[in-house]
C-alpha cells in the first residue's frame, strides 16, 4: 500500500548510477542502480518527479539511466506531472 517518490533532478554523474564504488561520498560495493532496483522491487508505485524542464532531460545521461530505471514514469514537476504522478501511483 506505500507509495515511492523522488523529487529531484537526477543530474549525477552516471557512475554513481552504473559503477560499483561510482559515489562520490564514500565506497559502495554496488551500483547505484541496484539499490533503485531494491527499492522499486519494494515498492511497486513508484514515480520520480524531475523540476529540471523536460526539454533537457535527453541531454542528460544520467537522467536517461534514472528514467530508464524507473520504467519511464519520470515526470515534470509540473501541475501536469503532479496529476499525472497521482494518477500512476493508484
Amino acid at each position: 500500500d506505500y507509495k515511492f517518490v523522488v523529487v529531484g533532478d537526477a543530474t549525477m554523474s552516471p557512475y554513481e548510477i552504473v559503477q560499483p564504488g561510482g559515489s562520490i561520498e564514500h565506497w559502495n560495493e554496488e551500483p547505484g542502480s541496484a539499490w533503485i532496483q531494491r527499492l522499486l522491487t519494494s515498492y511497486r508505485h513508484h514515480v520520480w518527479l524531475n523540476p529540471e524542464p523536460q526539454e533537457r532531460w535527453e541531454f542528460t545521461p544520467s537522467i536517461r539511466i534514472t528514467r530508464e530505471l524507473f520504467e519511464e514514469r519520470m515526470l515534470p514537476l509540473t501541475l501536469e506531472g503532479l496529476d499525472r504522478a497521482m494518477r500512476l501511483l493508484q
